[in-house]
């Protein structure tokens, strides 16, 4: 079976010469079916994963192993996995499920290796007033209070 650090570790090769791409994550089946996922702020170009996709191949010897290998970029949509899509998401629309609850929406405003801070809204009795009204909020969670953070795509 195909080394998994192996390949981690020459994916951050070819990553450190690219600013602002980072490793989102890697796995290798039984069968060695590599698939290695990343991710920049502006987006991944297909010519970048195909770079990669070489740079990997450069490195590792069909002969000795045969293997099947996908390179491409943490899907839109799809849950976080690394911090550094938390960062670069602040100041955003993130969707939020957490393990105790229901999904909540807001605006992701912190983010750090113990947790991430979102502003929502929700309605509260407020007292002197007959009706509930919508307060602003600021929610923390733990990274492990949560079933899953993603983008919320908007098409408006």
């Amino acid at each position: 079976m195909i080394d998994k650090q192996q390949v981690i570790s020459v994916a951050e090769q070819w990553l450190s010469s690219k600013e602002g791409y980072f490793l989102v994550d890697v796995n290798v089946t039984p069968d060695n079916r590599i698939v290695v996922e990343i991710d920049q702020a502006e987006g991944v170009w297909i010519d970048d994963c195909v770079d990669l996709s070489r740079f990997i191949e450069s490195s590792l010897d069909r002969e000795v192993e045969d293997y099947e290998l996908e390179v491409g970029s943490a899907g839109i949509g799809q849950p976080f996995k690394v911090l550094q899509q938390y960062i670069n998401h602040i100041g955003q629309e993130v969707e939020v499920l957490p393990k105790s609850g229901a999904r909540i929406k807001g605006i992701l405003t912190e983010a750090d290796e113990k947790g991430f801070k979102l502003k929502t809204t929700r309605k509260e009795k407020v007292e002197g007033s007959k009706r509930p009204k919508t307060v602003e909020v600021e929610l923390s969670f733990g990274h492990d209070e949560v079933k899953y953070v993603k983008y919320v795509i908007s098409l408006k």
